[in-house]
């Protein structure tokens, strides 16, 4: 019976995340037609942006139930991995108290929401103009309001499933081998903590540095980082204004509408656009065309991957993309050649890294959205340091091809197909195409970021389609991992945005730019103390979680010490990249690994491998503090 209702349960999830992907397609569908009717018909079609404002806060609820069911929600296991294996029981119980803790939580916004629908149905809410425009509002709320409950519901599935877990691991008995000392040991910190919090006066600076120093710990133990963030958000809110319906509001204030601007749209087309360019192999192309060009230079199949892989950033800003295409396209070619499979994987794993940087970058985009800085800007401001840092990588393929040798290897002189300048010019086109669609729109002001991702993702599709590598198969698979992928990410950002309410509530920010003046410290001083931290911070967490976490606090600061945003938004995204190759987190690194055959190169391998990438990368953010001109100089 149990079984029946959850493959019900199941079915639902499916469904439910198809509609919400499918929703995706369908305005990144919609943008694209206005923009062709205001282009050639001077008619632009009204509404359209309000529908995708509305739309992208129900897609990420809609969505959030199968993220869940499919363990897709952001979380850093590095503690908790060592926990499942040796520790089962310590696993199942920290487990346990992070889904009833997530499913209270959704449960209260769930409540907020559904009184929001109520409200917005009895009132007729609409968007627009009588007379000219008119959106009615509540199918969105209700759509909101039907998706957090359902995630709820899969929220305290996990739960259940979880506690059954502990159940089993306590009736196995040798409950101090299975991590029983650990779990009374978690529970106690987790109580005592709570405890301290409320039965001691603190000041709101005391409760916003506490509930900064509980998200760590949460999420450091492997709660998911989104419901870690609404966690002590809503502790931290309820402490500091001695009020829990203050706390309650906020919690659905931030689930309906931090969001809600047509901007946020940018996430989801982007993503998409990413995915199919990886199917139809463009990266391949690529890096054919470079491996043509470069294979006589000392080092060339090294820098070929770099090459292509800064090409590859310009279209699609992932640099967990550009990780998983180049270790199939890159590493066997280069292996053949006597490269070293330690360098081979090193090179792949380190140039990925431009896919967030050089524009249009995802990253980037998320700064600009949180820190309310043009995301225009930050792609031009960005092209010169892309720039520097891929020519750095090349340097250090010659000079290490050069001068390290037992480490690169024995490279032989490699045979390449003969490929003419038609042939490389076919190979390049559809990049050359997205590139001027996509940075030219933009920069010519034809259209927005989110109007030039739908663009991208349309011209991604065409590409895939006259490359004959778009099937059904390859469109419900896209659609599908999209919906996954944006819902993540948003619903992060939904968590960091009520996360920085608190911390704003708690005034640790200026508090904090207020000691950091009052210590003399210098902002160079500032900006190296920062980079360690994001250092630090990448070691354990992905990119988007650290920049989530870390810029309400840096950017009062910032601003304080009269610092350009762009210029730090540059600086941040390089300083945050180098966490996708340090262990023990090193996303870039786990994706290179499972890329390849089993077997073929380990970890530890990947980690000495990108060890160089890594040591010019802080070369590079350093050059880009002292001067900040570099980064300046286009906009």
């Amino acid at each position: 019976m149990l079984q029946r209702i959850d493959g019900i349960g199941a079915r639902i999830s499916f469904w439910m995340s198809m509609l919400a992907s499918s929703t995706i397609a369908f305005f990144m569908l919609l943008i694209c037609v206005e923009i062709i009717s205001r282009a050639i018909f001077s008619y632009p079609i009204k509404g359209v942006q309000d529908f995708v404002t509305y739309a992208i806060v129900a897609c990420v609820f809609v969505q959030l139930g199968s993220c869940v069911r499919d363990n897709k929600l952001i979380a850093a296991d590095f503690l908790m991995q060592g926990w499942v294996t040796r520790k089962p029981l310590l696993a199942s119980a920290a487990h346990v108290l992070f889904y009833v803790a997530a499913t209270y939580l959704m449960w209260r916004a769930s409540i907020w929401l559904l009184n929001d629908f109520q409200k917005s149905y009895r009132s007729s809410e609409f968007t627009g103009a009588i007379g000219a425009f008119q959106l009615t509002i509540w199918p969105f709320k209700l759509a909101v309001f039907v998706g957090a409950a359902f995630a709820g519901i899969e929220v305290g599935r996990q739960a259940i499933i979880h506690f059954v877990g502990l159940w089993k691991n306590i009736r196995k008995g040798d409950l101090l081998a299975n991590g029983a000392l650990g779990g009374a040991v978690f529970f106690l910190i987790i109580g005592l903590f709570l405890y301290f919090l409320g039965s001691s006066s603190l000041s709101p600076v005391a409760i916003g540095l506490i509930c900064f120093a509980g998200l760590f710990f949460l999420v450091a133990c492997g709660m998911p980082v989104a419901f870690a963030l609404f966690a002590m958000a809503f502790l931290g809110i309820w402490l500091i204004r001695g009020r829990f319906k203050i706390a309650h509001n906020l919690l659905g204030l931030a689930s309906s509408s931090a969001t809600r601007s047509f901007a946020f749209g940018v996430v989801p087309l982007f993503v998409m656009m990413g995915l199919i360019l990886d199917r139809a192999g463009v990266g391949r192309d690529a890096f054919q065309v470079a491996v043509v060009l470069l294979h006589k230079v000392r080092g060339g199949l090294g820098i070929a991957t770099v090459a292509a892989n800064a090409v590859f950033a310009a279209i699609t800003g992932s640099s967990i993309a550009s990780a998983a295409v180049f270790s199939r396209i890159a590493v066997a070619p280069m292996v053949e050649a006597g490269y070293t499979r330690r360098f081979a994987v090193g090179v792949v794993a380190g140039s990925s890294v431009l896919g967030m940087l050089i524009p249009p970058s995802l990253l980037l985009i998320v700064y600009g959205l949180l820190s309310e800085v043009s995301i225009g800007k930050l792609f031009i401001a960005a092209i010169l340091p892309g720039v520097l840092l891929a020519f750095s990588f090349g340097v250090l393929n010659v000079f290490m091809a050069t001068f390290a040798k037992k480490f690169v290897g024995e490279v032989k002189p490699i045979d390449t197909d003969d490929m003419n300048f038609a042939q490389m010019v076919k190979n390049l086109l559809p990049i050359i195409f997205l590139i001027f669609l996509i940075m030219g729109g933009i920069y010519g002001g034809f259209f927005s970021p989110t109007e030039a991702g739908a663009v991208g993702a349309m011209g991604a599709f065409l590409v895939a389609f006259f490359k004959g590598k778009l099937t059904l198969d390859v469109v419900k698979t896209v659609i599908l991992d999209t919906g996954y992928i944006a819902a993540g990410i948003l619903f992060l950002i939904t968590a960091a945005n009520m996360f920085a309410g608190m911390l704003a509530l708690s005034t640790l920010p200026t508090q904090m730019a207020g000691f950091i003046s009052s210590a003399n410290l210098s902002f160079f001083g500032f900006m190296v103390a920062y980079f360690i931290l994001v250092l630090f911070l990448g070691m354990i967490l992905d990119s988007v979680s650290i920049m989530l976490i870390i810029l309400p606090i840096a950017l009062p600061v910032v601003t304080a010490f009269g610092g350009d945003l762009v210029w730090f938004g540059v600086v941040s995204v390089i300083a945050i990249e180098i966490g996708l190759l340090t262990p023990p987190f090193g996303l870039s690194v786990f994706v290179v690994k499972g890329s390849l055959p089993e077997g073929f190169v380990t970890l530890g391998d990947i980690f000495i491998g990108t060890a160089p990438f890594v040591i010019t990368m802080i070369f590079v953010t350093f050059i880009l503090i002292l001067f900040p001109q570099i980064t300046l100089a286009l906009i």
